[in-house]
């Protein structure tokens, strides 16, 4: 997609107060108090940075009453996602449309309501016997790959064409593994559903997320507030499973996945423990020249209108306090520079750790990978869910 890199000054002059000299138009254009950076930035960021104070942050806050400032907070943050309320309460009506058998576990195509808007297809793996399990809702990244979504997790049996994408996807981020056949063969039951662009839901196109993003606020809506929702539909249809054990339900997901995770355990009191791989930053850190964010268009998933004026990225996740969580990261992420990672780390940490709870928060920065969920990493979270979430 072509777009200017510059704003003419004088395009502006109409806007710039009535002493302010405008520069003659030059063949190349230098960037000044009205127009971009080279990024795409306003060449003023750094002011726009700089006022953004976080008030609303644990750290910040003025009361110092941990549930009373948690439900303030998540207050904001469910007011940004532009939902109606009160919450959702649309019955799920699951209908199963297939099931299969395999030597460890039960494949199901499940059809629920997943929202007030309509229906959705989830894949939903089952270990045999009567249960209760512990679960884990499994959330798909974005990766501009649409044609698949929760496939990327569980591998699919009944698209020979979607078998072929998902196998070359987990090849590449997956060491070759579908995380969610992996657990389901550990003994939970595990659930995947397309966000609104993927699979079954789509495919959508690159290009077309600003278009999808601009008629949801043209709407009154969000298409990040609908994932958002979405998702904490698809938890609580988990745990209402009869096959599953509600105090033990979890959130895992890599990449976009992993921010899903996350913010769905920040809002949804269905999910116990939360796997975050590849995903956490401060937003200051983010907002920088050369970041994947600015190229805006990924970014519409994952776009809440104004909650940075009261809280940051890891502040959000802090909602989920003092519940366990496991955040993994790659030193040679270039998706997430490593200041905004540590930084961010710190700042969950002092949250945790305020309500006495740091044994429940692990962070890792693993220094030979980049943006990946390879076996070891994997094996690792496992072992972790084993202890936190089926345990």
């Amino acid at each position: 997609m072509n777009r200017r890199a510059f704003v003419s000054l004088a395009s502006l002059s109409p806007l710039l107060p009535a002493t302010s000299a405008v520069a003659a138009p030059s063949a190349v254009p230098v960037p000044g108090p009205g127009g971009l950076t080279e990024k795409v930035l306003p060449a003023f960021y750094e002011q726009l940075k700089d006022e953004l104070t976080f008030p609303l942050a644990w750290e910040n806050s003025r009361t110092k009453d941990f549930r009373t400032w948690r439900a303030a907070a998540r207050a904001r943050v469910e007011e940004s996602l532009l939902q109606p309320r009160p919450r959702d309460t649309t019955p799920f009506a699951p209908k199963t449309i297939d099931e299969q058998p395999t030597a460890r576990y039960r494949r199901r195509t499940v059809e629920f309501t997943l929202s007030r808007y309509g229906r959705a297809r989830g894949s939903l793996l089952l270990p045999h016997g009567r249960g209760p399990f512990p679960a884990v809702l499994l959330l798909h990244d974005h990766g501009s790959k649409f044609d698949i979504g929760k496939e990327k997790l569980i591998r699919p049996w009944a698209d020979e064409t979607r078998l072929a994408s998902a196998q070359a996807w987990s090849a590449k981020y997956f060491s070759g593994r579908f995380v969610g056949d992996e657990l389901a063969a550990r003994g939970y039951a595990v659930l995947a559903v397309d966000a609104l662009g993927w699979g079954d839901r789509g495919p959508l196109t690159y290009e077309d997320q600003q278009a999808l993003a601009a008629n949801f606020y043209n709407l009154g809506s969000s298409l990040a507030g609908l994932m958002a929702h979405e998702d904490t539909r698809a938890a609580a249809f988990l745990a209402s499973l009869p096959e599953v054990d509600d105090t033990r339900v979890a959130a895992l997901g890599f990449s976009m996945g992993a921010y899903r995770a996350w913010q769905v355990a920040a809002l949804s009191r269905h999910i116990r423990a939360t796997v975050a791989v590849c995903w956490m930053t401060t937003l200051k850190e983010m907002m920088v020249p050369g970041n994947n964010t600015l190229r805006g268009q990924s970014a519409y998933y994952m776009l809440h209108p104004g909650i940075y004026r009261h809280l940051d990225i890891p502040d959000i996740a802090s909602l989920a306090a003092p519940r366990p969580a496991l955040f993994h990261a790659g030193a040679l992420d270039g998706l997430f520079p490593q200041a905004g990672v540590t930084a961010a780390y710190a700042k969950m940490r002092a949250v945790w750790e305020s309500q006495r709870a740091g044994d429940r928060l692990t962070t890792k920065v693993w220094p030979d990978h980049a943006h990946v969920f390879t076996a070891d990493m994997q094996d690792e979270a496992y072992a972790w869910l084993d202890t936190w979430a089926a345990g």
